[in-house]
């Protein structure tokens, strides 16, 4: 029998508090602390990119935490997770020490990926998360690998593979689709659709706006989900991670979100007004979830600031681990390389 994560378990029909909300105190706690630890997280890295801490690229997830959180409490221990570059809210949501994800930011070898990979290659195969994928459209059908392997082995996981709705238009996902279909993997496709991709509106780059409708073809059950509330992506995601358990293969759930930062931290963010980012700030997650907390008295106005103490702290603890952290010696590019010694033209070329 799948087990939920802790803390995260929906609450049954006689336990439901008298507000009316489906799920537990314990649930909307653990959500406001992740998604509030995400998005301080990102704010601070922010101001330390523009300050030239660190280099390479950066895309943050603000504003689309709750598609991160929800999905994360409806799947259990055991199954897997893999995305596109913006990949900071995932392992965080999945319990990954910010400490380490920072140090990679920072390319430092205490880093999840030793330093190696920066902002757009986390990886923390332990908590289940198989990146963090710089190539866009590259995490869909390997997504689909990690369902196939599931499904080899004889184990009822599931592998979430979520990208935007720019990486929609890449060839692989009809081959993955197919195939997904055909084969029954347990595999979630999940649309984080934020309308821009890199800075161009879905109505700009495709005559069909409703991209639950992908799957249609494939004759995979698709789903439009409103992604700024974690209630609906749980939900949206234990009802497809069933689906993909009972051995009736994959669901696509185009997951209706935003983010309120440009497609990197060099995006001027032209294509769009203010006044749009403002209405979809209106309907934000954190605050929304932090509403039904305090309707509901989960939590005294003590303990939130409490929690909003703790998200500080560890994100100044974060930031001073990487900044004290040592960076890679120079023998560490002769590490984590796939390498074959034998291979015929490298052998010939040293000799």
């Amino acid at each position: 029998m799948a087990t939920k994560r802790a803390a995260t378990k929906k609450t049954s029909s006689s336990t439901r508090k008298s507000g009316g909300t489906k799920f537990s105190k314990e649930t909307y706690i653990k959500w406001y602390k992740d998604m509030l630890l995400i998005r301080k997280f990102e704010e601070k890295i922010s101001q330390l990119y523009i300050q030239q801490k660190f280099g390479g690229f950066l895309h943050v997830y603000i504003g689309q935490e709750a598609v991160a959180v929800g999905a994360v409490s409806a799947t259990k221990e055991g199954d897997k997770h893999i995305t596109a570059y913006r990949d900071h809210g995932h392992p965080i949501a999945l319990g990954t020490d910010p400490r380490v994800l920072a140090a990679e930011l920072y390319g430092k070898i205490t880093g999840c990926s030793k330093g190696k990979g920066g902002s757009m290659h986390f990886f923390d195969v332990e908590k289940g998360f198989y990146g963090g994928h710089g190539i866009v459209g590259a995490q869909i059908p390997m997504g689909a690998g990690l369902a196939f392997a599931e499904k080899y082995k004889g184990t009822d996981n599931v592998a979430l593979c979520s990208f935007g709705d720019g990486a929609a238009r890449q060839g692989a996902l009809h081959e993955t689709f197919n195939m997904a279909m055909t084969w029954k993997l347990p595999c979630i496709f999940i649309i984080e659709n934020n309308n821009y991709a890199m800075g161009t509106s879905v109505e700009r780059t495709t005559n069909v706006t409703d991209m639950s409708k992908i799957g249609a073809s494939y004759e995979m059950p698709s789903f439009v989900v409103d992604g700024m509330k974690p209630e609906n992506v749980h939900e949206a995601i234990e009802e497809a991670a069933a689906r993909a358990r009972r051995g009736d293969g994959p669901t696509l759930l185009d997951i209706r979100t935003y983010r309120y930062k440009g497609h990197s931290m060099s995006d001027p963010q032209k294509y769009r007004t203010k006044d749009e980012v403002a209405e979809w700030q209106a309907k934000d997650p954190i605050e929304h979830v932090l509403g039904v907390i305090k309707e509901n008295k989960f939590l005294s106005e003590k303990e939130i600031k409490e929690i909003d103490e703790w998200v500080k702290k560890e994100v100044a603890e974060s930031i001073k681990f990487a900044e004290e952290s040592p960076l890679p010696e120079p023998e560490e590019l002769y590490k984590d390389v796939y390498k074959q010694d034998d291979y015929p033209y490298v052998k010939e070329f040293l000799a």
